[in-house]
């Protein structure tokens, strides 16, 4: 195995176990707080660093600074003029905002959730959570650089630190401050982001060569940033009009829509593992103006991503109950709080396909060498869309409501970026992709009907987790079968060969440079930068990597949260 294979691997396992341990933080709140008034107010708080983190971590920052870097190397100088420069204003300027939060806390939280009763504790949340946009910001500025230089492991553990330190605190002061213990927690954590780094990140400055000039030119990347930057707010904003409309709904009720859109992200990072894999290989055709490779490469990463996505929806629709019930039914996590969330599960599970074509999408958009807004713009419409209709029926019909309105504001979204696709990247044969996903749809709907009978013929009376084994595997069949049936043409053989392959295995044996997830960009611009582009586009074919924790996201299902 190559160095650099090496290098993903270990990245692969440290953003796994990040994943993880983000995980295990969701089931100790649930555990400890259940979804109570208390679980939504950290909730609102959560907002800042849910919203900071792609900014700060993943994109907008990775975008920028990796190919400043990256050009400083290859010109032979090093780091140190940009730290120099750069991150005094960083520091400066985020923490002014970090104070801005802090002073007009109460206002952030009569702008995110309205409807609180008490809004004591989810001020002072939010004034705890406040300080990640400064850490976050020093955090994702050191990974961004150590990803220039290709040293991946430190960058990939900051989320294994960061829920580290939010259980830590969870466990030491839950008993003495309840829920405000998460949001100590948050800050501490996002201390430990920069901790890991600092001590790979002051070796870069030490071996770096003395600086030769100062002409730092940031516009450019700026300008290229900036659609990432709407883009990435603009999806992240489904999120909050799920707050504000659920803050007017029972107490509770915006924890219930968390925990089941912690479970449904589950198989969206996972399709978009594949995007980890071939996103370089689209950067570099569309680079090199293949826009037959790079239209092959659309629909062959769509069908399976698809593919991953539908059988996983099928599976959660009709297992949804005992689903939440293995995961979170324990403590103060109430029956009644099982049957809230599961109802809201099956819902979300309807939009994730619309959440990996998004990604999927998104991703060709920002491959190109000019920055695009079209995905913003899309974005924004079907946020829209989303705040229409949770305002109109999530009076009536509840949290339900709320996720109807999500999967129908992302869907609608999907199809209108898939279809820009053909003027706009590539001549991408929408009519084939629409028979390629109505097969699926139609083997995914079979699919759920077979785990449907299989959980009404067990009964309520089996335990939840034979339920899901024998669920899972009659599922899993029904839905190889039916798509096989259904005769996709290539997509059993595009699956299998990604089966066959595995993305980690596939990192490894290509030596490549990603870090073993989907959205940090980082390694992308890495690539990019040496093959001569500028902007985020150009960058592309170099390699990236997503926050583990469930970090994100992507914003609301379709980017892990941290």
């Amino acid at each position: 195995m190559t160095s650099v294979g090496r290098a993903a691997a270990l990245s692969g396992v440290l953003i796994g176990a990040g994943t993880g341990l983000g995980f295990v933080r969701d089931l100790a709140l649930a555990h400890l707080f259940g979804a109570s008034a208390g679980t939504d107010a950290f909730l609102v708080a959560w907002t800042i660093p849910e919203t900071v983190s792609p900014l700060l971590i993943e994109d907008a920052m990775a975008l920028l600074m990796v190919p400043v870097v990256t050009r400083l190397l290859a010109r032979g100088d090093g780091p140190r003029p940009l730290v120099a420069t750069a991150l005094p204003r960083i520091v400066v300027g985020l923490s002014a905002v970090t104070l801005a939060l802090a002073a007009a806390a109460p206002l952030v939280v009569d702008v995110l959730a309205p409807g609180l009763t008490d809004t004591g504790p989810a001020v002072q949340c939010v004034r705890l959570t406040a300080i990640t946009v400064v850490t976050f910001g020093v955090a994702g500025f050191m990974s961004a650089t150590l990803r220039a230089h290709h040293r991946f492991g430190p960058p990939a553990a900051i989320y294994l630190a960061y829920n580290a330190g939010i259980l830590a605190l969870i466990a030491g002061f839950s008993g003495v401050v309840g829920i405000t213990s998460a949001a100590m927690g948050v800050a501490c954590g996002s201390v430990l982001m920069i901790a890991v780094q600092a001590p790979a990140f002051l070796r870069c400055l030490r071996e770096a060569p003395a600086p030769r000039g100062h002409d730092l030119d940031l516009r450019i990347g700026v300008a290229a940033v900036a659609p990432i930057v709407v883009y990435t707010v603009t999806r992240q904003a489904q999120v909050f009009v799920e707050r504000f409309f659920g803050s007017e709904l029972a107490a509770g009720s915006i924890s219930h829509l968390n925990y089941a859109q912690k479970v449904a992200q589950v198989p969206m990072v996972l399709s978009l593992l594949i995007v980890t894999v071939t996103f370089p290989r689209l950067a570099r055709a569309s680079a090199d103006g293949d826009t037959a490779q790079v239209a092959r490469r659309i629909r062959q990463d769509l069908a399976v991503a698809s593919a991953m996505v539908l059988a996983a929806a099928a599976f959660l629709v009709a297992f949804a109950p005992a689903v939440i019930k293995v995961l979170f039914e324990h403590g103060e996590f109430t029956e009644d709080d099982t049957r809230s969330t599961a109802a809201i599960l099956r819902v979300y599970a309807l939009g994730l396909w619309g959440q990996s074509a998004v990604g999927l999408a998104a991703r060709a958009f920002f491959a190109q060498k000019r920055p695009t807004w079209r995905p913003a713009a899309v974005l924004a419409l079907g946020l829209a869309v989303t705040a229409a209709i949770g305002g109109a029926f999530a009076p009536s019909a509840g949290t339900p409501a709320l996720a109807v309105a999500n999967a129908a504001g992302i869907t609608l979204a999907a199809v209108l970026l898939l279809a820009g696709l053909r003027p706009g990247v590539a001549p991408v044969p929408l009519r084939r992709i629409a028979a390629d996903v109505v097969r699926l749809v139609l083997a995914a709907a079979g699919a759920c009907a077979a785990g449907l009978v299989t959980a009404a013929a067990l009964g309520a009376g089996t335990p939840a987790i034979v339920q899901l084994a024998a669920g899972g595997a009659v599922t899993a069949a029904a839905f190889a079968v039916l798509t096989i049936v259904a005769g996709p043409g290539p997509i059993v053989s595009w699956v299998a060969s990604w089966i066959a392959v595995g993305p980690l295995g596939a990192l490894v044996r290509r030596g490549r440079t990603e870090s073993g997830e989907s959205s940090e960009p980082a390694d992308r611009t890495d690539t990019r930068d040496r093959t001569g582009g500028t902007g985020p586009g150009a960058g592309a074919a170099s390699g990236g990597g997503d926050p583990a924790g469930a970090a994100g996201p992507d914003v609301p299902l379709g980017r892990p949260l941290p």
